[in-house]
């Protein structure tokens, strides 16, 4: 099964808006995030395994890229396995990940 989604149909995924300002974010990161088509696949299915501890897949205001995210009220065996998730995930897909130090956060970069 091939899923493509618009760029209006993730940011909805994601819990966004569709505005001027949300199109123009996700579309600037869609063409920053390399190997973009290959990786979409994989995103929704993520944001969903993550929600269950608090995770999510975010839109960056600092970098044109997707961040993983994971809430900061969570407890320490919560967080290691929102680590583990997230590290799984990006060998899995191939996917390289950049950690923000001393946070929950990662930036997805591409493949």
């Amino acid at each position: 099964m091939d899923i493509n989604l618009t760029p209006e149909a993730l940011l909805s995924q994601l819990g966004y808006t569709n505005n001027e300002q949300t199109i123009t974010q996700i579309n600037k990161i869609i063409e920053n995030t390399n190997g973009y088509k290959k990786i979409s696949k994989h995103l929704l299915g993520l944001h969903d395994q993550l929600a269950h501890i608090k995770g999510f897949i975010a839109l960056s205001n600092s970098k044109d890229f997707f961040k993983i995210k994971c809430s900061e009220d969570v407890s320490s065996e919560i967080n290691e396995e929102f680590l583990t998730l997230v590290q799984h995930w990006a060998n899995k897909y191939k996917v390289n990940i950049e950690k923000v130090e001393n946070k929950s956060t990662f930036y997805i970069i591409g493949q």
